[in-house]
C-alpha cells in the first residue's frame, strides 16, 4: 500500500513537471529571481549553467534586472546578461 501511494505521488510530481517553467542561467555568476506564486513570494538562486523548474500552476517572475513577467508553465527562460529571454 505504501509503495502504490509513492508511486502515486512521484507520477503526479512528474505530470506536473511537464507544464512547468525552466529558467537557465547562462551568466557565468549565479543569479536571484524572485517567484510570486498564490501570493507567496520566493527568492530562488540558480548557480551559473543551472536550471531551476518553476510555476507548475502559473505565476510571476521578477528577473535579475527588475522585469516582472507572467508564466503559465511550460515557458523556457534564459537569464543573458540579467535579463530574461523566454524562448
Amino acid at each position: 500500500m505504501a509503495r502504490l501511494a509513492v508511486g502515486l505521488l512521484l507520477s503526479l510530481f512528474a505530470a506536473a513537471n511537464v507544464w512547468a517553467a525552466t529558467v537557465t542561467n547562462t551568466d557565468p555568476a549565479a543569479v536571484v529571481v524572485v517567484i510570486t506564486e498564490g501570493g507567496n513570494k520566493v527568492e530562488i538562486v540558480v548557480d551559473s549553467g543551472a536550471s531551476e523548474t518553476l510555476c507548475a500552476s502559473g505565476c510571476f517572475m521578477t528577473a535579475p534586472d527588475g522585469d516582472r513577467i507572467g508564466l503559465d508553465g511550460g515557458e523556457t527562460i534564459d537569464i543573458v546578461k540579467g535579463s530574461a529571454v523566454i524562448k
